[in-house]
């Protein structure tokens, strides 16, 4: 069984998410290729990129478990995107030291952050939205040992 291509990876994931917007109202996909694009600019391959374009399917419920079970994606790109797909009533610190012993996890969640907190993205909800998000991925950022520069 050949893996699927970054392309297929990308159509699924866009298809699998296409009725979704996210909280300022934009197609979810932008979110989903721009976490594809800063996995790519800090050095991730295409495993870990097939990642950043799923790394919300299972968590959202737009691809299920299964799917991912039988998909044909490495055990690296499978690994990953079950590692950041946060579980219901999970503690944040337990999220952490999951993605943190996964390899590649980190590096994923690092492109998911840094898009969650672009000011030009929080700038588009209210207020106290914005705040609160602001210091989760903060918090989440300090758990994974993230700088400014990751």
């Amino acid at each position: 069984m050949s893996l699927m291509t970054p392309a297929e990876v990308e159509a699924v994931a866009r298809a699998a998410h296409s009725a979704q917007k996210d909280k300022a109202g934009r197609p979810y996909a932008e979110h989903l290729a721009a976490v594809a694009e800063g996995v790519r600019a800090r050095g991730g391959g295409d495993e870990l990129v097939a990642a950043a374009w799923l790394h919300d399917s299972v968590e959202d419920g737009v691809l299920s478990e299964e799917w991912l079970d039988t998909a044909p994606l490495s055990p690296t790109t499978k690994a990953v995107v079950r590692a950041v797909t946060k579980r219901p009533g999970e503690d944040p610190q337990a999220y952490a030291r999951r993605i943190l012993a996964t390899p590649g996890a980190r590096l994923v969640k690092a492109a998911d952050l840094a898009h969650n907190a672009d000011p030009q993205r929080l700038a588009a909800l209210d207020a106290p939205t914005a705040e609160r998000l602001t210091r989760k991925y903060a918090t989440m950022r300090q758990y994974l040992g993230l700088t400014a520069d990751d």
